[in-house]
């Protein structure tokens, strides 16, 4: 029974278009930054041709060069494998603690879920972005403040999903099942009721690492993401705008630009996809 809803799920799954799309997005997208150390044709961090500062795109630098004479094509090379890091490792931050508490404030009762749904609408209180700026700014700019940031924005969201799945779950004729046989809380949360809420727990990750890859672009442009030398797709258009050569060598944002909206637009089509295989109504 199992294997014959992983085969619907998975032909469901890639009759969608943009599950398609956004599986060979996110595939292309994560091959390049697993590469990105191989087969990397300068240095980010030292390789400068101040003679080429500002070169337009040519065969010697595909996306041109930047006000330092950097290989632009580089630098978003290695800034896709910096903006997947970042947003791959907060989501994984949230993700796991949110679901930790979201399992708790759905199935317990008392102290636990107050404290736990009063913090989640603290959190809920504040725009995302102003709120990984608050955290970041407490802890100081850095890759690794970048990623604690965006990892507690995200963890309302999980808490949200994984208590409304909980509280539908729990009521449920198996669970009460497992109830009556003598199965203890802890057991029929890991292994009945987390299982049964893998679904939508997937679609949200998936559209989670594009709002985090935007975060942290976001983060980056303000000077609180990723700090020199490391590459980051926001740092780059940034660096633009503060020299001053973003219109008349707009290669400079126009290559970091795209690639922010292409990480982004896979991992939502991936989402949209993901969701569209776990719902048996979309099956025609």
């Amino acid at each position: 029974m199992t294997t014959l809803l992983a085969q619907r799920n998975w032909q469901r799954f890639w009759r969608s278009s943009a599950a398609r799309i956004g599986s060979v997005l996110a595939i292309v997208l994560l091959l390049l930054a697993l590469l990105a150390p191989i087969l990397r044709p300068y240095d980010p961090t030292t390789d400068r041709d101040y003679l080429a500062r500002l070169a337009a795109p040519s065969l010697q630098h595909w996306f041109g060069t930047d006000g330092l004479g950097r290989d632009i094509f580089t630098l978003v090379w290695y800034g896709i494998r910096t903006s997947l890091l970042v947003s791959g490792t907060s989501v994984g931050l949230g993700l796991a603690v949110g679901v930790i508490l979201g399992l708790l404030a759905g199935y317990g009762r008392g102290i636990s879920e107050g404290v736990i749904n009063w913090l989640t609408d603290i959190l809920l209180a504040f725009p995302s972005i102003l709120l990984a700026i608050a955290i970041v700014t407490v802890t100081g700019p850095s890759l690794q403040s970048t990623m604690i940031a965006i990892g507690v924005v995200q963890i309302p969201i999980y808490i949200r999903l994984t208590r409304s799945m909980v509280l539908s779950l729990k009521e449920q004729e198996f669970v009460q099942a497992v109830r009556a046989l003598g199965a203890t809380s802890p057991r029929i949360l890991w292994h009945h009721i987390l299982p049964a809420s893998l679904a939508p727990l997937i679609v949200q990750t998936s559209l989670s690492i594009g709002t985090a890859t935007l975060e942290a672009a976001g983060l980056g442009f303000l000077g609180l993401g990723a700090q020199p030398p490391t590459p980051e797709l926001g740092t780059m258009v940034a660096d633009a705008f503060k020299a001053g050569y973003s219109f008349s060598a707009p290669w400079t944002i126009l290559f970091p630009g795209l690639f922010i909206t292409l990480i982004v637009l896979a991992f939502n089509l991936l989402g949209d996809g993901l969701r569209d295989s776990f719902d048996p109504r979309s099956e025609r």
